[in-house]
């Protein structure tokens, strides 16, 4: 599959980036995008909720009524779940949200996305760019010259890029990742996919081991 490459004027530069077959042409697997973005999420989880129950609550043991004939509910003392301010019934403990997953199933799952943005046609290719200082006012210009404002964007680099990160950090609707860090989660959550050169690159070498 050929895609033309962009400059960050939003220009085309005559050059056709070519999208890997086995990656952005598969049949994705809604299944395994599923488990991955599932693995995702509780990954990111503290798991540190906490309900106190009846035995936690500090507050007189007396028996406040009658076993019999009040009425309503049996209930012991004051902490009771069926008192107010009394111990939460079956509530939340610390867990561990944290799963396993096997590899190629991570890459199943990362090609499906990728695959669901090509048929989208939400994938744009630009040359590999810089900015010579930190300015989110060149950040902005370079989306529009794109034409994706107003959308999730997502823009895919090779390797680490202080003055672009830096420009793009104040702007809700803009993320930087790096190639080697993508993950379902992320593709499916963007948009638009906005993805360099040398990126694309970096993809084709994980993804196709």
């Amino acid at each position: 599959m050929e895609i033309n490459v962009y400059n960050i004027n939003g220009q085309q530069t005559g050059r056709q980036a070519t999208l890997n077959d086995e990656i952005y042409a598969i049949e994705p697997n809604d299944h395994v995008l599923y488990l991955d973005v599932k693995q995702y999420l509780g990954n990111q989880r503290q798991g540190t909720h906490k309900a106190k129950e009846r035995s936690e609550h500090k507050g007189s043991t007396r028996k406040l009524g009658r076993q019999k004939g009040g009425g309503g509910a049996r209930h012991g003392d004051i902490n009771s779940p069926l008192m107010r301010g009394g111990g939460r019934v079956f509530g939340p403990r610390p867990r561990d949200y944290r799963t396993k997953l096997n590899k190629k199933v991570k890459v199943l799952a990362r090609k499906s996305a990728l695959s669901y943005k090509a048929q989208e046609n939400a994938i744009i290719v630009v040359e590999d760019f810089t900015f010579a200082a930190p300015k989110t006012k060149d950040f902005i210009n370079v989306v529009k010259n794109l034409k994706v404002e107003g959308k999730k964007l997502l823009l895919v680099l090779p390797e680490p890029n202080k003055n672009v990160y830096l420009s793009a950090r104040n702007l809700q609707r803009s993320e930087i990742m790096l190639a080697s860090s993508l993950n379902s989660y992320k593709v499916l959550n963007a948009d638009v996919l906005v993805m360099t050169e040398n990126s694309l690159k970096t993809i084709d070498e994980i993804l196709t081991k």
